[in-house]
């Protein structure tokens, strides 16, 4: 349940439209729900200004429309990342308006009434990948951050073995209010992003890269012992983690 219709139960309650156990019956499931397979979060919008979000990865399409449909029954702006488009058809069953965005990989139920908590408007967030192959993970943090409110400016295949195309794209990228950068290969791109603007700097590491990339170890290690400052870094692939994150960071 999110702040406003809570809001609007209090209001309706204080002017006698309903009663005081129409109020309990809904309160009752207000901390969380049971489904058996999931318990649904409903304070969770309360407590971060966002509804939980739905990790799709190892959920079956059923479990999936089941839990973003309660969700979606609170309000809020509901996703679930990891999403297939088998899990986005399921979903289309109970919910016709969903939206499905194929390389995020994220399906998302809008809310027709939506907040202002996540909303940065005026914030722009810069997603820079080193390579084309990266792009499914920013595309992750690209939408996620829309979602949250954020304008953002997509600054792809700017890595360090053409480092002149950075050079290229440095204005747009120091226009923004953080900077997420996404690497594969051996990660370097996020020290040198560090080194170069003022902002805070989100790095994610991809699992992209050959064997001794170790499936993202290589990128994630290298971005840790970064010696530029000001430099964040999530777990391998995490585009929504840094989306997520960087909208914290606008909303302050």
């Amino acid at each position: 349940m999110e702040e406003r219709r809570l809001r609007e139960l209090l209001e309706d309650l204080k002017s006698e439209q309903i009663t005081t156990e129409e109020v309990m019956e809904q309160l009752k499931e207000l901390p969380f729900k049971d489904l058996g397979f999931a318990n649904i979060d409903n304070h969770r919008k309360l407590r971060t200004g966002f509804p939980e979000v739905v990790f799709g990865q190892g959920k079956t399409s059923e479990q999936i429309r089941d839990i973003m449909k309660e969700l979606a029954a609170q309000g809020g702006n509901i996703m679930t990342t990891r999403a297939s488009q088998e899990d986005y058809s399921k979903v289309r069953e109970d919910i016709p308006e969903a939206k499905y965005f194929p390389e995020a990989r994220i399906i998302l139920v809008e809310d027709k009434e939506p907040g202002d908590a996540f909303r940065s408007p005026e914030k722009k967030v810069a997603v820079v990948t080193a390579g084309t192959a990266d792009i499914p993970v920013a595309e992750e943090a690209a939408v996620t951050a829309e979602i949250l409110g954020n304008r953002v400016d997509r600054i792809y295949d700017v890595g360090v073995a053409g480092i002149h195309r950075l050079f290229a794209k440095l204005d747009r990228i120091r226009e923004a209010d953080v900077v997420i950068v996404v690497a594969g290969m051996e990660g370097a791109l996020a020290s040198v992003v560090g080194g170069l603007v003022e902002t805070p700097v989100i790095a994610v590491p991809t699992s992209i890269g050959y064997g001794a990339n170790l499936g993202g170890v290589s990128a994630l290690l290298s971005m840790l012992n970064s010696c530029a400052n000001g430099v964040g870094v999530v777990n391998i692939d995490n585009g929504f983690g840094a989306a997520y994150l960087a909208s914290v960071i606008n909303r302050r």
